[in-house]
């Protein structure tokens, strides 16, 4: 979590190594017909060495044939420092290469196994797979050109099971919002957002994740952890981290996501969701009282964001994650 939130590399070769190495120790002794991964970067080296067909669940926005109008600066250390405007040209200047540094580990790992290199693109290190799924769809995050191993799954939803607390009746004049910075978000933050909703007619349930408040307003009910998927069953707005977990379960209900993104995932993930008319977006950096409150008051105003929600609830129920990766799997030779 700190090397994301720094830009860092999120492996290094060393630990890359060190997984190839267990995840070889493992399909030796286990001997898998077939090897499902999510996000474990080294089954792209360990799985072609062992022989064992390797299927990798990611989003389509890492795609190499995703459409993108651009790819968003993400909130490290020099969009506090030198502002936003400053900081998107110099990431923009400095992506390529920035993106080549990230992929060198992978690449050095799949040399030394005498496999061939992945090339400089990030988002070919961070989907290569024998069959690549998305856990997408297309009407949210469009693709151009997709070979026929890389396939839309829809949305993988989980929720803990644990039981929803008493909440009031929801109401169009006071209406559910439902919050949540995840475990990748920024917990400090949560003040805000509550001193923001504090003078909304609303009700609130807020996911802590642990974060300690020191005062609650009268309309909030906090718990460290709450369904998510039973919360956006009652909920005229989620405010989340803009990652795909949390929007996806609001979309699939039909409730729009004020999402406020902090690492390049999430703000990619929220780039289509803002474009597809389903949310909006809010750079932490400009995640004030006064800011919050105004993007809340329209999310819930705009009936047209709540239409766009609602179209894609409908195309999300059209897939069956299960079935499309049995399907995937029955396909392997």
């Amino acid at each position: 979590m700190n090397r994301l939130a720094r830009g860092n590399r999120l492996y290094s070769l060393a630990e890359l190594k060190r997984y190839a190495a267990d995840d070889l120790r493992l399909l030796d002794r286990v001997r898998p017909d077939v090897v499902v991964g999510d996000f474990r970067l080294s089954l792209s080296a360990s799985a072609r060495i062992a022989r064992v067909p390797y299927v990798a669940l990611t989003n389509a926005y890492w795609s190499p044939y995703a459409l993108h109008r651009r790819v968003p600066t993400p909130s490290l250390p020099m969009t506090r420092y030198v502002g936003v405007p400053i900081a998107s040209t110099l990431f923009a200047l400095a992506r390529p290469v920035a993106f080549a540094w990230h992929a060198l580990p992978l690449n050095l790992l799949r040399k030394g196994f005498g496999l061939p290199v992945l090339g400089l693109d990030l988002r070919r290190v961070y989907t290569d797979a024998d069959i690549t799924l998305y856990a997408d769809v297309p009407e949210l995050v469009p693709t151009c050109q997709l070979p026929p191993n890389h396939r839309y799954i829809g949305p993988v939803e989980w929720a803990p099971c644990i039981p929803v607390p008493e909440l009031p009746v929801s109401t169009p004049d006071r209406p559910l919002i439902y919050v949540t910075l995840g475990s990748s978000g920024t917990g400090g933050l949560l003040p805000t957002i509550l001193d923001a909703l504090a003078t909304v007619e609303c009700h609130v349930a807020v996911a802590t994740a642990g974060t300690p408040l020191p005062h609650l307003p009268h309309n909030v009910t906090a718990a460290d952890y709450l369904p998510g998927d039973r919360l956006c069953e009652s909920a005229s707005l989620v405010i989340c981290n803009g990652g795909s977990p949390t929007s996806h379960q609001a979309l699939a209900r039909g409730v729009p996501v004020l999402g406020i993104p902090f690492n390049l995932d999430q703000h990619l993930n929220m780039e289509h969701v803002a474009a597809s008319g389903a949310g909006l977006s809010l750079r932490p950096e400009h995640a004030c009282v006064a800011n919050v409150r105004s993007f809340a008051v329209r999310l819930l105003r705009d009936h047209g964001y709540k239409d766009k929600a609602e179209r894609l609830s409908r195309i999300f129920g059209t897939y069956d994650p299960a079935r499309e990766l049995e399907r995937a799997i029955g396909s392997l030779p």
